[in-house]
């Protein structure tokens, strides 16, 4: 053994594994075997990563392109349906309420569009007898009255604003031009209120049902339960039309940003009447109206020059104080009118299938025609009790002697009352400041008291719209 001598193996090294790992072990099995590269195995085991790599990247594409896809869709504007009845509401501080993911239908909204002592009261309530649609009376009194005494013309903003939010079933609009430290709104707290189906009717009162068809008597809608906002916006959420009568859009132009909108499908009907029976039904009403006419005076442009109100010689007293704002008023509302009329002669993309303009002239003369031709334009059905109702309201043996109040009514006559009342001084300073309104919607002028007086010559002619 001592003898022996013991050599050590010579261990052969592939050339190309020489330099590789710079003095590292080479990596064994527990059997102590060497691995010994091959380089068509280093070349399976590169195409299997790059094939891992493609398969990653063209997933990660998928999920980038399906997020933006999210995203897009739960950044449109919420629509007010049913189906939102189910969701947890959102606080209104919270922005996300304000959209919500876009429907397969919209909802239908009418906007009339009228002024003062037009008939609006009477052509508003062939929507609030409706089943199907939920009705507005005026909801804009509330503004006026908070921000008194601003001008009209300054109000238009704040007026479109609150119909923005209206037409979503935001109730919570109102809050805004609550009282500091007054009680929170309720459903009876809204103008108009105690006339209205909606509040009056099931579910938030039993007092009466929506799809009869009758006046509410304001007397027994004032003793159902107030409810809350809350309860408000879910009927809302339940209809498929919204109708908002208001005389306190001045000019079709400021609904433009709302017609523009996708995701609100706004028309309007723009409710007209004979000037000049506008201002006579101002004078009747002009107590009801003095802070209404104040606002709508103080936008008139004080450069203009103007024809005498009166008669020279004329002794002035309290009631031409009073009649000088019912008229004067009319200077603003005709010119407002008349910016309106021309936008509508030449419609512009936002306003093209989505204007009508309805002469109360019209309506109460064939009440039936009309009301079937207005219902055709809002998407509704006019059944056999809303027929009977419009024919009711305009074939009534006298005439009102409450200025606000809808009833039963001769209204043909009602229409041209103004004819024997107003004086001939009175007729030139209306048709002066409405001279382009009357020519566009088929209103004559009058040159004498005589023709103005003589009820056989008919003064309606076609109107160019």
């Amino acid at each position: 053994m001592r003898g022996k001598q013991y050599h050590q193996p010579l261990k052969l090294t592939a050339p190309w594994e020489k330099d590789a790992g710079f003095g590292r072990k080479l990596r064994t099995y527990r059997n102590h075997t060497k691995i010994i590269a091959q380089p068509g195995i280093v070349m399976k085991v590169l195409r299997r990563k790059r094939i891992v790599l493609v398969m990653a990247y063209f997933l990660l594409l998928v999920l980038t392109m399906l997020n933006l896809a999210n995203y897009k869709w739960t950044k449109e504007p919420q629509q007010c349906n049913h189906q939102m009845r189910s969701t947890t509401h959102q606080s209104r501080s919270d922005i996300r309420f304000l959209y919500r993911p876009s429907l397969a239908k919209k909802r239908q909204l009418i906007y009339v569009l009228t002024t003062w002592r037009s008939g609006s009261s009477f052509f508003g309530e062939l929507f609030n007898q409706n089943p199907d649609v939920f009705f507005l009376y005026e909801p804009m009194w509330h503004i006026w009255q908070k921000l008194y005494p601003g001008d009209a013309v300054s109000l238009q903003g704040a007026a479109r604003d609150m119909l923005s939010s209206l037409y979503r079933c935001d109730l919570s609009v109102f809050q805004l031009y609550n009282s500091p430290g007054g009680k929170n709104f309720t459903s009876l707290g809204l103008f108009g209120a105690t006339l209205n189906k909606v509040v009056c009717s099931y579910p938030l009162c039993s007092a009466y049902r929506k799809e009869v068809v009758g006046m509410v008597d304001d007397k027994v809608c004032k003793k159902c339960p107030p409810q809350s906002l809350r309860l408000l916006e879910e009927e809302c959420l339940k209809y498929n039309t919204i109708v908002i009568k208001g005389v306190r859009i001045l000019d079709l132009n400021v609904l433009a940003p709302l017609m523009e909108d996708p995701s609100l499908d706004l028309k309007v009907i723009h409710l007209v009447r004979d000037p000049r029976a506008v201002a006579n039904s101002r004078i009747k009403s002009r107590h009801g109206l003095i802070r209404e006419n104040l606002q709508v005076v103080r936008s008139r442009d004080p450069k203009l020059r103007r024809i005498p109100f009166v008669d020279p010689g004329h002794k002035a007293n309290k009631k031409d104080g009073s009649d000088y704002h019912s008229i004067g008023a009319m200077e603003v509302i005709c010119d407002r009118t008349s910016r309106t009329l021309r936008t509508a002669l030449n419609p512009p993309g936002w306003l093209k299938g989505k204007y009508m303009a309805v002469r109360y002239e019209d309506l109460v003369e064939n009440p039936v025609k009309t009301l079937r031709n207005v219902y055709h334009f809002a998407n509704l059905t006019a059944n056999h009790d809303i027929e009977s109702f419009a024919l009711n309201m305009t074939s009534g043996s006298s005439s009102s002697s409450k200025p606000f109040i809808v009833s039963s009514r001769n209204a043909t006559q009602a229409a041209s009352a103004w004819r024997m009342v107003l004086s001939i001084q009175q007729i030139k300073q209306v048709e002066d400041y409405c001279h382009h309104a009357m020519s566009v919607l088929g209103y004559e002028r009058v040159r004498t008291a005589g023709e103005a007086k003589d009820l056989s010559k008919s003064l309606l002619t076609h109107s160019k719209l």
